[in-house]
């Protein structure tokens, strides 16, 4: 298979723009609430609760017939791991988005006059937080595979509603995205991560995200639906037969 590049292009572009509305909802909204909740954190946190999970639902709507709408580097591995992206490509979706989720903290902090870039000082430590982002992650997939595979109109909502939740059931509110957590240890604001702490919440993000490709692998197989994250239509946009024009070597990215 080759690449269409103005496809792909179109593809990287938009999980780069929707992973930087993400972060920009998801930090804002952290420090809005913050300032209004009158050092109620639970108040704070309902805040950045709901408008992480409405936006998720309207970036998924948006971006979602373009490239999938991953915004999440463990996302597009397990999408990769099951066919759905070529590895190059599943490459490229990681870097933009790990761009994207950047520029996402920056523009919040400069939204609300924090410092741009300056290191975390919320902790976030110990087995119970790591825990938390296995349970997180897993959950997050699970909804995922379970969607495309079965329903895919609903994921826009289902992932949405999870992440709603899954920010009160765990201890950890719920990251369940390395470019998330990556990006949130530059912001010092309600939202952040320190950076001591990030390793951790990494390693439970790729056991809790395998760990639902695996068992979804037998629950639903691919082979059963033909379904991946990055649906048919698009996988075929993105990746073409070799005849076609406009295309190139994968292998070159």
């Amino acid at each position: 298979m080759r690449v269409n590049v103005l496809r792909l292009s179109r593809a990287l572009v938009a999980e780069g723009i929707g992973t930087a509305l993400l972060l920009a909802a998801v930090v804002g909204s952290g420090i809005m609430g913050d300032r209004l909740a009158a050092g109620n954190v639970a108040i704070a946190l309902l805040a950045n609760t709901l408008a992480t999970g409405a936006v998720l639902v309207a970036l998924i709507l948006t971006f979602g017939p373009i490239s999938g709408a991953h915004f999440n580097p463990v996302v597009s591995l397990a999408d990769a791991s099951q066919g759905g992206l070529s590895w190059p490509v599943a490459l490229c979706y990681i870097g933009v988005q790990l761009i994207g989720a950047l520029v996402g903290v920056a523009v919040a902090d400069v939204m609300f006059g924090e410092p741009v870039y300056a290191w975390s000082q919320h902790a976030r430590s110990g087995l119970p937080q790591i825990l938390s982002e296995v349970v997180a992650t897993f959950g997050l997939v699970s909804v995922i595979w379970g969607c495309v595979r079965r329903q895919p109109e609903a994921v826009p909502y289902a992932v949405g509603a999870y992440i709603t939740a899954a920010y009160w059931f765990t201890s950890s509110t719920s990251f369940a995205n390395p470019a998330v957590t990556l990006a949130r240890a530059v912001t010092d604001t309600f939202a952040g991560i320190r950076p001591a702490d990030v390793p951790g919440f990494l390693v439970g993000q790729v056991i809790g995200a395998f760990a639902a490709t695996a068992l979804f692998q037998w629950l639903v197989p691919v082979a059963s639906t033909g379904r991946s994250i990055v649906s048919a239509c698009e996988l075929d946009a993105i990746e073409q037969p070799r005849e076609k024009r406009q295309s190139f070597d994968p292998q070159r990215l």
